[in-house]
């Protein structure tokens, strides 16, 4: 839409207004879902006034109520400040996984595509590698090693999600260098760090910031498997995780696995949707 103002005889000056896309309420909800995670996180006892470690025996595997929103475990802890508290170390162990992801992976991915030759060659047959082995399998050996800890576990996921990051940047650095604004900075006399920080970073990190909301995600899944399985923090921690491999044995209060498996789901569904958003934006 223009609108056109009459500023002398003989000149116009026209103004234009944006027309922005409708949001899509998926995606709304998504940022609602990652907000509330993040006021769990960092806030968890303004939320959740109960004491997650210390329960009464007398109301154990009670339902969900408007008193214990979750329900109750079989020593009578509120399940729903359990959930709460145990947000902070999961979703800190994904941003601690995936800030390892981006970080050797994309270094590496930076060194293959834009050195190229021997290095390449040698860093491109180790990605290869790690290709090779089940992400889930490779974290399980490597939290194995280095002890049974929630710490260690997203040390363990980062490991894992180090290929899938170096073989994007790769490819989108391999992409920039072939463009023809790259040769003619170089025929102007920019070096070729001058080159590196000023025209192949800053025209490669999208495709990686999209890539790390998604693997952000798949961290949380993964280091929740490996709660699940015993390799994270033992109780009385309430690893997300740790809390339905807890809840489990108990098949007569369904609301102990089903309460926090929602809470996973939830929250890996919002960021799948929000890296669609990213991943869309950047296409434009």
């Amino acid at each position: 839409m223009t609108a056109a103002t009459l500023l002398a005889p003989g000149r116009l000056r026209v103004r234009t207004t944006r027309t922005f896309a409708p949001v899509s309420p998926t995606l709304v909800a998504a940022f609602l879902v990652i907000a509330v995670v993040l006021v769990w996180a960092i806030v968890p006892d303004l939320v959740a006034t109960q004491d997650p470690a210390d329960g009464v025996p007398a109301d154990k595997f009670l339902p969900p109520s408007g008193a214990h929103w979750f329900g109750t475990d079989h020593l009578g802890r509120d399940l729903f400040s359990r959930v709460v508290h145990g947000t902070s170390s999961s979703v800190l162990s994904a941003l601690v996984a995936v800030a390892i992801g981006v970080l050797v992976g994309g270094l590496v991915g930076l060194l293959c595509g834009f050195v190229g030759g021997w290095v390449d060659s040698t860093l491109g047959r180790l990605v290869d590698v790690l290709l090779a082995v089940p992400g889930f399998l490779l974290a399980v050996v490597i939290v194995s090693s280095l002890g049974f800890r929630t710490i260690n576990a997203a040390i363990a996921t980062g490991v894992s999600a180090v290929a899938v990051f170096a073989r994007v940047m790769r490819s989108q650095v391999i992409t920039v260098t072939r463009a023809p604004f790259i040769e003619a900075s170089a025929l102007q006399g920019g070096s070729r760090l001058h080159i590196l920080f000023r025209h192949v970073l800053p025209n490669s990190y999208r495709s990686v910031l999209a890539l790390s909301v998604l693997q952000f995600g798949v961290a949380i899944l993964v280091i929740a498997g490996l709660a699940f399985l015993g390799y994270g923090d033992p109780p009385p921690a309430s690893d997300w995780g740790l809390l339905v491999s807890a809840g489990k044995e108990y098949v007569l209060a369904p609301w102990l696995v089903t309460a926090p498996a929602v809470v996973i789901v939830l929250v890996v569904l919002a960021v799948n949707r929000i890296s669609r958003w990213l991943r869309a934006r950047r296409a434009r």
